[in-house]
Protein backbone atom coordinates (compact mmCIF):
# COMPACT_ATOMS: atom_id res chain seq x y z
CA UNK A 1 0.00 0.00 0.00
CA UNK A 2 1.16 3.92 0.25
CA UNK A 3 0.92 6.45 -2.00
CA UNK A 4 2.65 5.87 -5.02
CA UNK A 5 6.27 6.34 -5.54
CA UNK A 6 6.63 4.90 -2.14
CA UNK A 7 9.33 1.65 -2.27
CA UNK A 8 7.74 -1.97 -2.95
CA UNK A 9 7.56 -4.10 -0.21
CA UNK A 10 9.42 -6.79 -0.46
CA UNK A 11 10.98 -9.70 1.47
CA UNK A 12 14.04 -11.62 0.99
CA UNK A 13 14.19 -11.54 -3.04
CA UNK A 14 10.86 -11.09 -3.87
CA UNK A 15 8.74 -7.87 -4.83
CA UNK A 16 5.26 -8.27 -3.00
CA UNK A 17 2.40 -7.40 -5.21
CA UNK A 18 -1.54 -7.64 -5.22
CA UNK A 19 -3.20 -9.85 -2.62
CA UNK A 20 -4.94 -13.30 -4.47
CA UNK A 21 -6.37 -15.07 -1.74
CA UNK A 22 -6.53 -15.49 1.80
CA UNK A 23 -5.80 -18.67 3.87
CA UNK A 24 -6.26 -19.53 7.31
CA UNK A 25 -3.32 -17.65 8.52
CA UNK A 26 -2.74 -14.58 6.90
CA UNK A 27 -2.92 -13.77 3.16
CA UNK A 28 -1.49 -15.26 -0.07
CA UNK A 29 -0.10 -12.42 -2.48
CA UNK A 30 1.49 -12.55 -5.74
CA UNK A 31 5.58 -12.34 -5.90
CA UNK A 32 8.00 -11.60 -8.34
CA UNK A 33 11.80 -13.14 -8.01
CA UNK A 34 13.63 -10.21 -8.48
CA UNK A 35 16.59 -12.09 -10.11
CA UNK A 36 14.64 -14.00 -12.63
CA UNK A 37 11.74 -11.66 -13.08
CA UNK A 38 9.33 -15.02 -12.64
CA UNK A 39 5.90 -14.56 -10.89
CA UNK A 40 5.90 -16.82 -7.22
CA UNK A 41 2.83 -17.23 -4.88
CA UNK A 42 3.15 -15.68 -1.64
CA UNK A 43 1.71 -17.38 1.26
CA UNK A 44 2.10 -15.34 4.40
CA UNK A 45 1.80 -16.45 8.25
CA UNK A 46 0.99 -14.49 10.72
CA UNK A 47 2.66 -15.80 13.49
CA UNK A 48 0.44 -14.40 16.31
CA UNK A 49 -2.58 -16.04 14.11
CA UNK A 50 -1.00 -19.90 14.63
CA UNK A 51 -1.57 -19.60 18.37
CA UNK A 52 -2.81 -22.96 19.83
CA UNK A 53 -0.79 -26.18 19.27
CA UNK A 54 -3.13 -27.91 16.99
CA UNK A 55 -2.47 -25.11 14.92
CA UNK A 56 1.18 -25.23 15.07
CA UNK A 57 0.96 -28.67 14.16
CA UNK A 58 -1.11 -28.28 11.41
CA UNK A 59 1.34 -26.05 10.03
CA UNK A 60 4.29 -27.76 10.91
CA UNK A 61 3.19 -31.14 9.41
CA UNK A 62 2.12 -29.30 6.16
CA UNK A 63 5.78 -27.89 5.80
CA UNK A 64 7.09 -31.04 6.25
CA UNK A 65 4.91 -32.61 3.59
CA UNK A 66 5.84 -29.67 0.78
CA UNK A 67 9.13 -30.37 1.80
CA UNK A 68 9.16 -33.85 1.60
CA UNK A 69 6.93 -33.71 -2.08
CA UNK A 70 8.48 -32.78 -5.55
CA UNK A 71 6.41 -33.38 -8.43
CA UNK A 72 5.28 -31.92 -11.35
CA UNK A 73 1.74 -32.35 -10.15
CA UNK A 74 1.88 -31.46 -6.25
CA UNK A 75 2.22 -27.69 -6.09
CA UNK A 76 5.81 -26.68 -4.85
CA UNK A 77 7.16 -25.23 -2.04
CA UNK A 78 10.83 -23.22 -3.12
CA UNK A 79 11.99 -21.51 0.11
CA UNK A 80 10.75 -20.53 3.25
CA UNK A 81 11.42 -16.90 4.57
CA UNK A 82 11.09 -15.93 8.74
CA UNK A 83 11.16 -12.75 9.93
CA UNK A 84 9.95 -11.90 13.77
CA UNK A 85 6.05 -11.67 12.73
CA UNK A 86 5.54 -13.71 10.01
CA UNK A 87 6.56 -16.63 7.70
CA UNK A 88 6.52 -16.26 3.56
CA UNK A 89 6.15 -19.18 2.23
CA UNK A 90 7.65 -18.80 -1.34
CA UNK A 91 5.57 -21.15 -3.83
CA UNK A 92 4.42 -21.66 -6.94
CA UNK A 93 2.27 -19.55 -8.71
CA UNK A 94 -0.81 -21.01 -10.50
CA UNK A 95 -2.64 -18.18 -13.00
CA UNK A 96 -5.95 -20.33 -13.80
CA UNK A 97 -7.06 -20.78 -10.45
CA UNK A 98 -9.14 -23.67 -9.27
CA UNK A 99 -10.06 -26.88 -11.45
CA UNK A 100 -13.39 -26.27 -9.19
CA UNK A 101 -13.85 -22.70 -11.37
CA UNK A 102 -12.93 -24.48 -14.49
CA UNK A 103 -15.65 -27.37 -13.81
CA UNK A 104 -18.40 -24.79 -12.81
CA UNK A 105 -17.36 -22.15 -16.08
CA UNK A 106 -17.23 -25.26 -18.50
CA UNK A 107 -20.54 -26.61 -16.90
CA UNK A 108 -19.04 -30.31 -18.00
CA UNK A 109 -15.57 -31.00 -19.64
CA UNK A 110 -15.15 -33.22 -22.72
CA UNK A 111 -14.11 -36.59 -21.41
CA UNK A 112 -10.43 -36.57 -23.58
CA UNK A 113 -9.73 -33.47 -21.80
CA UNK A 114 -10.82 -34.49 -18.52
CA UNK A 115 -8.81 -37.86 -19.01
CA UNK A 116 -5.91 -34.80 -19.55
CA UNK A 117 -7.10 -33.65 -15.90
CA UNK A 118 -7.64 -37.22 -14.39
CA UNK A 119 -3.94 -38.33 -15.63
CA UNK A 120 -2.33 -35.54 -13.73
CA UNK A 121 -4.10 -35.63 -10.43
CA UNK A 122 -3.36 -39.64 -10.19
CA UNK A 123 0.23 -39.11 -10.70
CA UNK A 124 0.71 -36.47 -8.32
CA UNK A 125 -1.74 -38.75 -5.61
CA UNK A 126 0.67 -41.43 -6.33
CA UNK A 127 3.35 -39.34 -6.02
CA UNK A 128 2.31 -38.49 -2.61
CA UNK A 129 1.19 -42.09 -1.33
CA UNK A 130 5.13 -43.36 -2.78
CA UNK A 131 6.53 -41.07 -0.07
CA UNK A 132 4.20 -41.57 2.39
CA UNK A 133 1.64 -38.97 2.36
CA UNK A 134 -1.92 -39.24 1.99
CA UNK A 135 -3.81 -36.06 1.75
CA UNK A 136 -7.44 -36.75 2.83
CA UNK A 137 -9.16 -33.48 1.39
CA UNK A 138 -9.28 -34.05 -2.24
CA UNK A 139 -11.41 -32.17 -3.99
CA UNK A 140 -11.33 -30.01 -6.95
CA UNK A 141 -10.97 -26.33 -4.62
CA UNK A 142 -7.92 -28.24 -3.70
CA UNK A 143 -6.48 -28.46 -7.46
CA UNK A 144 -5.10 -25.54 -9.08
CA UNK A 145 -4.60 -24.88 -12.82
CA UNK A 146 -1.21 -23.77 -14.12
CA UNK A 147 -0.69 -21.56 -16.64
CA UNK A 148 -0.63 -24.38 -18.91
CA UNK A 149 -3.63 -25.80 -17.17
CA UNK A 150 -1.57 -28.45 -15.59
CA UNK A 151 -2.73 -29.58 -12.62
CA UNK A 152 -1.53 -28.82 -8.64
CA UNK A 153 -2.61 -30.79 -5.77
CA UNK A 154 -2.05 -28.10 -3.08
CA UNK A 155 -3.55 -27.55 1.23
CA UNK A 156 -2.09 -30.56 2.76
CA UNK A 157 -3.45 -29.15 6.16
CA UNK A 158 -5.05 -31.97 6.80
CA UNK A 159 -2.90 -34.63 5.18
CA UNK A 160 -0.80 -37.27 7.30
CA UNK A 161 2.52 -39.37 6.78
CA UNK A 162 2.07 -43.03 6.99
CA UNK A 163 4.14 -46.20 6.92
CA UNK A 164 3.15 -48.93 4.65
CA UNK A 165 0.14 -51.23 5.71
CA UNK A 166 -0.54 -48.49 8.29
CA UNK A 167 -4.65 -47.90 8.48
CA UNK A 168 -5.46 -44.68 10.06
CA UNK A 169 -8.69 -43.25 12.47
CA UNK A 170 -9.40 -39.97 11.86
CA UNK A 171 -11.76 -38.91 9.53
CA UNK A 172 -11.45 -35.35 7.96
CA UNK A 173 -12.30 -33.78 4.75
CA UNK A 174 -15.52 -32.35 2.96
CA UNK A 175 -18.41 -35.48 3.84
CA UNK A 176 -19.12 -35.07 -0.48
CA UNK A 177 -15.38 -36.28 -1.02
CA UNK A 178 -15.14 -38.88 1.79
CA UNK A 179 -14.61 -42.87 1.58
CA UNK A 180 -17.31 -44.68 2.81
CA UNK A 181 -15.05 -46.62 5.34
CA UNK A 182 -14.20 -43.10 6.78
CA UNK A 183 -17.54 -42.37 7.24
CA UNK A 184 -18.16 -45.52 8.83
CA UNK A 185 -16.00 -44.72 11.21
CA UNK A 186 -13.93 -47.74 10.94
CA UNK A 187 -10.12 -47.94 10.46
CA UNK A 188 -8.77 -47.25 6.98
CA UNK A 189 -6.29 -48.09 4.31
CA UNK A 190 -4.78 -44.12 3.38
CA UNK A 191 -4.31 -44.75 -0.47
CA UNK A 192 -7.47 -46.08 -1.38
CA UNK A 193 -9.15 -43.52 0.67
CA UNK A 194 -7.92 -41.30 -1.59
CA UNK A 195 -8.46 -42.86 -4.96
CA UNK A 196 -12.08 -43.17 -3.59
CA UNK A 197 -12.14 -38.86 -3.85
CA UNK A 198 -10.04 -38.99 -7.26
CA UNK A 199 -13.23 -41.00 -8.19
CA UNK A 200 -15.72 -38.51 -7.01
CA UNK A 201 -13.17 -35.73 -8.78
CA UNK A 202 -13.50 -37.76 -12.24
CA UNK A 203 -17.26 -38.27 -11.53
CA UNK A 204 -17.43 -33.80 -10.97
CA UNK A 205 -14.98 -32.88 -13.73
CA UNK A 206 -16.88 -34.91 -16.33
CA UNK A 207 -21.07 -34.44 -15.26
CA UNK A 208 -20.50 -31.47 -14.01
CA UNK A 209 -22.27 -32.44 -11.03
CA UNK A 210 -21.40 -34.33 -7.74
CA UNK A 211 -22.28 -37.87 -7.52
CA UNK A 212 -23.35 -37.87 -3.90
CA UNK A 213 -24.91 -34.75 -2.36
CA UNK A 214 -27.66 -33.88 0.06
CA UNK A 215 -28.46 -31.13 2.24
CA UNK A 216 -29.63 -34.15 5.04
CA UNK A 217 -25.52 -35.54 6.37
CA UNK A 218 -27.49 -38.61 7.51
CA UNK A 219 -28.88 -39.23 3.88
CA UNK A 220 -25.82 -38.06 2.03
CA UNK A 221 -23.84 -40.56 4.47
CA UNK A 222 -26.27 -43.23 3.30
CA UNK A 223 -26.09 -42.54 -0.47
CA UNK A 224 -21.93 -42.91 0.17
CA UNK A 225 -22.03 -46.21 1.72
CA UNK A 226 -24.11 -47.73 -0.65
CA UNK A 227 -22.55 -45.79 -3.86
CA UNK A 228 -25.94 -44.76 -4.90
CA UNK A 229 -25.10 -42.38 -7.89
CA UNK A 230 -26.69 -41.53 -11.27
CA UNK A 231 -24.80 -41.17 -14.24
CA UNK A 232 -26.38 -38.84 -17.07
CA UNK A 233 -26.81 -40.83 -20.68
CA UNK A 234 -23.98 -38.76 -22.49
CA UNK A 235 -20.93 -40.13 -20.47
CA UNK A 236 -19.02 -43.33 -22.69
CA UNK A 237 -19.26 -46.93 -21.84
CA UNK A 238 -15.74 -47.02 -20.75
CA UNK A 239 -16.03 -43.89 -17.89
CA UNK A 240 -19.36 -45.37 -16.46
CA UNK A 241 -16.67 -48.56 -15.75
CA UNK A 242 -13.97 -46.88 -14.49
CA UNK A 243 -16.04 -44.68 -12.15
CA UNK A 244 -18.03 -48.16 -11.13
CA UNK A 245 -14.69 -49.37 -10.42
CA UNK A 246 -13.46 -46.49 -8.32
CA UNK A 247 -16.30 -45.54 -6.17
CA UNK A 248 -16.72 -49.07 -5.16
CA UNK A 249 -17.63 -49.20 -1.51
CA UNK A 250 -15.25 -52.15 -0.20
CA UNK A 251 -11.71 -50.91 -0.52
CA UNK A 252 -10.24 -54.02 -0.74
CA UNK A 253 -12.08 -54.69 -4.22
CA UNK A 254 -11.79 -50.72 -4.86
CA UNK A 255 -9.42 -49.87 -8.24
CA UNK A 256 -5.70 -49.33 -7.42
CA UNK A 257 -3.96 -46.29 -9.18
CA UNK A 258 -1.78 -49.23 -11.26
CA UNK A 259 -4.96 -50.64 -12.20
CA UNK A 260 -7.10 -47.43 -13.02
CA UNK A 261 -3.77 -47.05 -15.48
CA UNK A 262 -4.43 -49.80 -17.24
CA UNK A 263 -7.90 -49.10 -17.82
CA UNK A 264 -9.28 -48.27 -21.46
CA UNK A 265 -10.93 -45.01 -19.93
CA UNK A 266 -7.38 -44.27 -19.01
CA UNK A 267 -5.63 -45.06 -22.16
CA UNK A 268 -7.78 -43.14 -24.47
CA UNK A 269 -5.13 -40.10 -24.62
CA UNK A 270 -1.80 -40.74 -24.56
CA UNK A 271 -0.28 -40.22 -20.50
CA UNK A 272 -0.37 -36.32 -19.98
CA UNK A 273 1.04 -36.34 -16.76
CA UNK A 274 4.57 -35.45 -16.36
CA UNK A 275 7.20 -36.86 -13.44
CA UNK A 276 6.29 -40.51 -14.68
CA UNK A 277 10.12 -41.40 -15.55
CA UNK A 278 11.17 -40.97 -11.81
CA UNK A 279 7.34 -42.54 -10.64
CA UNK A 280 9.34 -45.72 -9.72
CA UNK A 281 8.67 -45.37 -5.89
CA UNK A 282 12.41 -44.24 -4.55
CA UNK A 283 11.85 -41.29 -2.79
CA UNK A 284 15.69 -40.58 -3.18
CA UNK A 285 16.12 -40.57 -7.23
CA UNK A 286 18.81 -38.94 -8.59
CA UNK A 287 18.26 -35.69 -8.94
CA UNK A 288 19.09 -35.10 -12.75
CA UNK A 289 20.19 -31.84 -13.19
CA UNK A 290 19.75 -29.55 -16.01
CA UNK A 291 23.47 -28.35 -17.64
CA UNK A 292 22.08 -25.46 -19.73
CA UNK A 293 20.11 -23.84 -16.92
CA UNK A 294 23.21 -24.46 -14.37
CA UNK A 295 25.02 -22.44 -16.97
CA UNK A 296 22.54 -19.60 -16.97
CA UNK A 297 22.80 -19.45 -13.14
CA UNK A 298 26.55 -19.01 -12.96
CA UNK A 299 25.89 -15.33 -14.11
CA UNK A 300 24.84 -14.80 -10.74
CA UNK A 301 27.51 -14.76 -7.87
CA UNK A 302 27.16 -18.54 -6.68
CA UNK A 303 29.84 -21.24 -7.27
CA UNK A 304 28.66 -23.98 -9.57
CA UNK A 305 29.99 -26.61 -6.63
CA UNK A 306 27.31 -24.91 -4.10
CA UNK A 307 24.56 -24.59 -6.59
CA UNK A 308 25.22 -28.41 -7.37
CA UNK A 309 25.00 -28.98 -3.43
CA UNK A 310 22.22 -27.49 -2.95
CA UNK A 311 20.54 -28.94 -5.85
CA UNK A 312 21.72 -32.55 -4.88
CA UNK A 313 20.76 -31.92 -0.99
CA UNK A 314 17.15 -30.77 -2.18
CA UNK A 315 17.27 -27.63 -0.18
CA UNK A 316 14.97 -24.88 -0.07
CA UNK A 317 16.58 -21.74 0.02
CA UNK A 318 17.16 -19.06 -2.88
CA UNK A 319 19.60 -20.93 -5.03
CA UNK A 320 17.42 -23.86 -5.30
CA UNK A 321 14.42 -21.95 -6.17
CA UNK A 322 16.38 -19.84 -9.04
CA UNK A 323 17.05 -23.11 -10.67
CA UNK A 324 13.72 -23.91 -10.44
CA UNK A 325 12.29 -20.99 -11.88
CA UNK A 326 14.66 -20.97 -14.85
CA UNK A 327 13.91 -24.35 -15.72
CA UNK A 328 10.39 -23.70 -15.29
CA UNK A 329 11.06 -20.92 -17.81
CA UNK A 330 12.84 -22.47 -20.37
CA UNK A 331 9.98 -25.48 -20.67
CA UNK A 332 7.38 -22.86 -21.20
CA UNK A 333 9.55 -21.24 -23.46
CA UNK A 334 9.93 -24.75 -25.24
CA UNK A 335 6.35 -25.26 -24.95
CA UNK A 336 5.77 -21.76 -26.92
CA UNK A 337 7.98 -22.89 -29.50
CA UNK A 338 6.73 -25.81 -30.07
CA UNK A 339 3.32 -24.30 -30.48
CA UNK A 340 4.67 -21.79 -32.62
CA UNK A 341 6.04 -24.14 -34.99
CA UNK A 342 2.52 -25.96 -34.74
CA UNK A 343 1.20 -22.76 -36.00
CA UNK A 344 3.40 -21.61 -39.04
CA UNK A 345 3.39 -25.54 -40.27
CA UNK A 346 -0.36 -25.08 -40.78
CA UNK A 347 -0.02 -21.30 -41.91
CA UNK A 348 2.29 -22.58 -44.62
CA UNK A 349 0.15 -25.79 -45.79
Amino acid sequence: GGPRGMKAKSVGHYLLGRTIGEGTFGRVKLGTHILTDETVAVKILEKARIADVADVERVARELHILKLVQHPHVIQLYEIIETPQQLYLIMEYCSNGELFDYIVAMGRVPEPQACRFFQQILAGVDRLHCVGVVHRDLKPENLLLDGNRDIKIVDFGLSNTFNPGQTLSTACGSPCYAAPEMIAGQRYAPESCDIWSCGVILFAIVCGYLPFEDPNTSALYNQILAAQYELPDSVSGAFADLVGRILTTDPLRRATAAQIRRHPWYAQIPDAARGLQEEKCQGTSQVVLDEEVLQQMSQFSWSREYAEKCLRMRKHNHVTTTYYLLSEKKRRNAECEKEMDVCWKAFEA
